[in-house]
C-alpha cells in the first residue's frame, strides 16, 4: 500500500533552514536566553512564577548543632587499662579521663577506677561503684 505521509527529512530537503526561520535561530544556548536556570530572576521570571513558585526563598528550620558524645563501654575501658593506657593514683585506683565520651554499662571492670567523663548511663555508674571505683561528670 502506498504511504500518504511524507517524511519530514524529505519534506525539508532543499529548504536551507528546515522551518527554523533564519539560520542563526537554532544555534547554541544564546537563542534560548541562556542555559538552565540562567535568567530565572530576570527574563525567565514568568516561567518561575508559573511553574516553580517555590524555587526561590527559604523555608523550614535548621536546629542549632548539638555536640554528639562518643560512646565507650566498660569492657572497652577495661581493655584500655590492661593495655597500659591509664596510670594509677596514690590510692591504687586507675585514673581514666574521657572528655567527650558517654560511658555505657556493657561489660565489667577488673580494676577499681576513677572515671571522669562527660556522661554516664545509670547502669555504668552503678557498675563502676560496685567494682570499687568512682564516676564523676566533667
Amino acid at each position: 500500500m502506498a504511504r500518504r505521509h511524507r517524511k519530514k527529512s524529505k519534506k525539508y530537503l532543499g529548504s536551507r533552514s528546515w522551518g527554523a526561520g533564519n539560520i542563526k535561530n537554532r544555534r547554541n544556548k544564546g537563542s534560548k536566553g541562556g542555559k538552565g536556570y540562567a535568567g530565572s530572576h530576570k527574563h525567565k521570571w514568568s516561567y518561575i512564577v508559573k511553574y516553580e513558585p517555590d524555587h526561590f526563598g527559604k523555608s523550614g528550620f535548621v536546629p542549632p548543632r548539638r555536640e554528639r558524645l562518643k560512646e565507650i563501654n566498660l569492657w572497652g575501658i577495661n581493655k584500655m587499662i590492661q593495655g597500659g593506657k591509664f596510670s594509677k593514683d596514690g590510692s591504687g585506683k586507675f585514673v581514666v579521663e574521657l572528655k567527650g565520651y558517654k560511658i555505657l554499662g556493657s561489660g565489667k571492670l577488673d580494676f577499681p577506677a576513677f572515671i571522669k567523663a562527660s556522661a554516664f548511663s545509670k547502669c555504668a555508674a552503678g557498675k563502676i561503684k560496685s567494682f570499687g571505683g568512682d564516676a564523676k561528670l566533667e
